[in-house]
């Protein structure tokens, strides 16, 4: 099969060869339809302590077909999307972590992010039954294979609290900022700023309901009682914490992978609460489905391109760059 590896910092995706991976005890290999780049992809390609080995496939946001099931529950035909998890050794049997830590076990590995579960950057992925869940009818596939930033948005949406009647401000309309956007809509949120330099992206956001879009405007408009920061770019944090209101809070949702600084004293002035936030539990993936079903968010405006295999290389580099991209989706039948 053909798959985007990553063999080195300063050089582009590989388009390689690699064996079809076969479903083992309590596993399924699915056809992959559509996998999303995300910026972790990106960003874990880069120069940093925290940079991915050589021989990744990467790709953890996808959806697919069953082509082959060591399951009961699933069979051949079936549409499914993956949590993104591949448990330790000793927890493998299981089918999950015994600690019931999901993504947040350090035993654990992200698919597409290790070079011991390749990703979906490939015609074809394997993924513990455990961790599969069924596309409901009605969800387009392509709808699906967000199913995993729109997860991130509604974790990030759970950990702030109750958001019934609050000012927000979200920092970033990029696929994570514009989930949380949506889901703190939901939430009961009365007011949705969104920090944004991009102009295409700041429309994006004012489609999806913010309130109020430029960096200026949304910096400048009274105190918010909760900011979501959705870039990870150093400073940001600090930049937050000079704008929440007092005894707001701060949900650092963005992940940036150097050191930064904060300002303490700011903090404690104003007793701010500051929440850091990984990644989602499977709770966050079955209602972002089940909100997909009902349409209570929207998929589709998330997505920006559709390219093939053959064009990752090329799109991936370029989305190292500033860009008014939210995702673009890979689909490797082309």
């Amino acid at each position: 099969m053909r798959a985007a590896v990553f063999n080195g910092v300063g050089r582009k995706l590989d388009i390689e060869d690699r064996q079809r991976p076969s479903a083992g005890p309590g596993e399924l290999v699915l056809k992959v339809a559509y996998c999303g780049i995300c910026g972790s992809d990106i960003h874990g390609t880069e120069d940093s302590p925290f940079v991915l080995p050589p021989g990744v496939v990467l790709g953890h946001e996808f959806a697919g077909e069953v082509v082959e099931s060591a399951s009961a529950d699933f069979a051949p035909g079936d549409r499914v999307i993956g949590v993104p998890l591949r448990e330790c050794d000793a927890c493998r049997p299981l089918g999950e972590c015994r600690d019931r830590l999901g993504i947040l076990c350090p035993r654990g590995r992200i698919v597409g992010l290790t070079p011991e579960a390749p990703g979906a950057y490939a015609e074809f992925v394997r993924l513990g039954t455990r961790h599969a869940l069924s596309v409901p009818e009605g969800v387009d596939l392509r709808d699906a294979a967000l199913a995993e930033p729109l997860a991130v948005g509604a974790h990030a949406v759970r950990m702030a609290g109750p958001l019934l009647g609050a000012r927000v401000l979200i920092l970033g309309a990029g696929p994570i900022g514009l989930a949380t956007l949506q889901f703190a809509r939901l939430a009961g949120a009365a007011e949705i700023r969104v920090s944004e330099p991009d102009p295409t992206r700041r429309q994006r956001a004012a489609a999806l309901g913010a309130t109020a879009t430029d960096a200026p405007d949304a910096l400048a408009a009274g105190a918010p009682d909760v900011v979501f920061e959705c870039v990870g770019a150093p400073g940001l944090i600090r930049q937050c914490m000079d704008q929440v209101a007092v005894r707001g809070r701060v949900v650092v949702v963005g992940v940036h992978r150097h050191e930064d600084a904060i300002m303490p004293r700011v903090g404690i002035r104003k007793e701010v609460a500051v929440q850091f936030v990984l990644g989602y539990q499977a709770e966050d993936f079955r209602l972002v489905l089940d909100m997909l079903r009902t349409g209570r968010i929207q998929a589709a405006p998330l997505v920006t391109a559709v390219i093939g295999l053959g064009e990752v290389p090329e799109m991936f580099e370029s989305l190292r760059r500033p860009n008014p991209h939210a995702k673009v989706l890979i689909d490797p039948r082309r």
